[in-house]
This record gives structure tokens, C-alpha cells and sequence, in this order.
């Protein structure tokens, strides 16, 4: 058994593919319309058969309180491996991304915390 797909919940499907695309350097693995909403995931460049992440819609009730709790808490709603935290948040600042935890050091693992424009927290790790 493997995991083959995860998911975030995304305030705006379009913003969310430009975030994650343009700014995260993630590739669209699929997009497909399925009414008002796409089946719409990303992958990795480097694994581009690997874990798809679907980018989610926003749209059922208990999402937003979910959301909000977990945001409010400093609580990521998923963790992204690199190779080099501080290169990445380096990176990633330039570009204008925001985040709420700078590169910090915990043991065996580097991490930062960004903030995804479309209400999630997403963590960046680098595991020595």
C-alpha cells in the first residue's frame, strides 16, 4: 500500500493553481472540469508519477471552521520536503511569499511555515 493522493482545501481553485504552479513549482497533473469545480492536482517535477496533491474546493460547511481552528493554531495542513529550507524561504520570500515561521531548527529537521494565499499553512522540511 502507498499513498497516491492527498489533498488541501483551496478558497479559489484558479489562485490556488498559480500558487502552487508559479510560485511553489509544482506542475498540473490533472484539470478537469467537473461543473463548477475542476479534479485539479499538482505533482512534484522531480516525481511527476508520484504523490498528487489535489487542490480541493473550499465549498462543503465544516471546511472553513476547519481551516480557520488549524490557521489560528499555527497548525500546518501539510508538510513539503526540500532539500535546503533556508534556500527555499529564501527563495520563496523573494517572491513574495509570506510566512508565519522562519526556518527553525528541531532536532533531526529544518523547518518554516508559509502561508498559501487560499487559507492553509503549508510547512517546508529539510531532514538532515
Amino acid at each position: 500500500m502507498r499513498i497516491n493522493l492527498t489533498s488541501v482545501f483551496v478558497d479559489d481553485q484558479e489562485k490556488a493553481a498559480r500558487f502552487y504552479t508559479d510560485i511553489l513549482g509544482f506542475v498540473t497533473k490533472h484539470d478537469v472540469p467537473m461543473g463548477t469545480d475542476r479534479w485539479l492536482t499538482v505533482v512534484s517535477p522531480e516525481a511527476p508519477d508520484g504523490t498528487e496533491l489535489l487542490l480541493e474546493p473550499s465549498g462543503h460547511p465544516a471546511v472553513k471552521p476547519y481551516k480557520d481552528a488549524l490557521v489560528a493554531d499555527g497548525i500546518p495542513a501539510t508538510s513539503f520536503a526540500v532539500d535546503d529550507v533556508r534556500a527555499e524561504f529564501a527563495r520563496l520570500r523573494g517572491l513574495g511569499v509570506r510566512f508565519t515561521q522562519e526556518p527553525a531548527d528541531m532536532g533531526p529537521v529544518t523547518t518554516a511555515v508559509l502561508d498559501d494565499t487560499c487559507g492553509n499553512l503549508i510547512q517546508i522540511a529539510q531532514y538532515q
